[in-house]
Parts: structure tokens; C-alpha cells; sequence
């Protein structure tokens, strides 16, 4: 190879290092937002929700128990004493959402993000959190009333969350 073809193999490199790659968006199919959910009802019981995304809205009070919210979102949202009971969350994500006395029994949130969200006073016996991510602080407040063994995943609500 010639000294010309070297440095012209060289520029090329270099020139296609620094050319930007193209973004690729997410289709529509790939998340369903909340305007496609019907949230008037606040009756989300065994529905299949997901990927569905929820942001900024209050949903106090919403029966979502044995819903499947894999992958879903909620973004700012209120759920305080909603009814999670039974639900499967895994994959999701609540960033700033309030689970304030809601009903997580049963409920599955292996490897979710959960972080800034509050949990003050709700139900987790039997819910798993295996590899979910909490912040520390709330973690400390679920493993005061953390008890007992998810019937689904079988793991124990205390070991998933951390538990001392």
C-alpha cells in the first residue's frame, strides 16, 4: 500500500469517527401514553398496560391489582392508597411518584426503577424487589413492615428488598 492510499485510509477513518450517527426514536408502539389509557375510570384491574406511561397525573385511589404494568412509567404521578395488589411492574419505572398507603402486596417490581418516589405507609408483604432500585431512605422505611414471600417470583419480600 502507498504512502497516498495510507493517508487516505487514515482520513477516512478519522472522518467517519467524528460524523455524527444517526438517532433512532423509539416507535410508537413501543410505549403506550396515558392518552390511550383511560384514566377517568381509575379501574385498571387485570388489564394488560404494558409499556403504558403516566405522567404527572393522579390516579389516588386506582385499582390496578393484577394488572400487567411490565415496562410501564409513572412520571409524577399520585397513587397514593391506589391497589397494587397482585400487580406485576417489573422493568417499570415511577420517578417522583407517591405510593403512600398504597396496597403493593403481592405485587412484583423485580428490577424496576423506583427512584424518588415515596413509600410512606404501604402495604409490601409478600412483594418482591429483587435488582428494583429504591432510594436508600425509603428502602430503610419498607423493611419496618416488609414481611412475608411473593406467590408468584417465591422470594422473600424482606431479602428482596435488603433487609437487615
Amino acid at each position: 500500500m502507498s504512502l497516498f492510499q495510507r493517508l487516505l485510509f487514515v482520513t477516512f477513518l478519522v472522518l467517519a469517527m467524528l460524523m455524527p450517527l444517526p438517532a433512532h426514536a423509539a416507535s410508537s408502539a413501543a410505549v403506550r401514553a396515558i392518552d390511550d389509557v383511560n384514566v377517568s375510570s381509575k379501574d385498571y384491574a387485570g388489564q394488560n398496560l404494558v409499556r403504558s406511561e403516566f405522567a404527572s397525573v393522579k390516579l389516588n385511589d386506582a385499582n390496578f391489582s393484577n394488572a400487567d404494568l411490565r415496562g410501564a412509567v409513572f412520571n409524577g404521578s399520585s397513587l397514593t392508597n391506589a391497589n397494587f395488589h397482585g400487580a406485576n411492574v417489573g422493568d417499570g419505572i415511577a420517578y417522583l411518584s407517591d405510593f403512600s398507603g398504597a396496597d403493593l402486596s403481592d405485587a412484583i417490581f423485580t428490577s424496576a426503577m423506583l427512584l424518588r418516589s415515596t413509600f410512606r405507609g404501604a402495604t409490601v408483604t409478600g412483594a418482591d424487589f429483587s435488582d428494583a432500585v429504591l432510594d436508600r431512605q425509603q428502602v430503610v422505611q419498607l423493611c419496618k413492615s416488609a414481611s412475608g414471600v411473593n406467590p408468584v417470583t417465591g422470594v422473600d419480600t424482606r431479602e428482596s428488598l435488603g433487609c437487615r
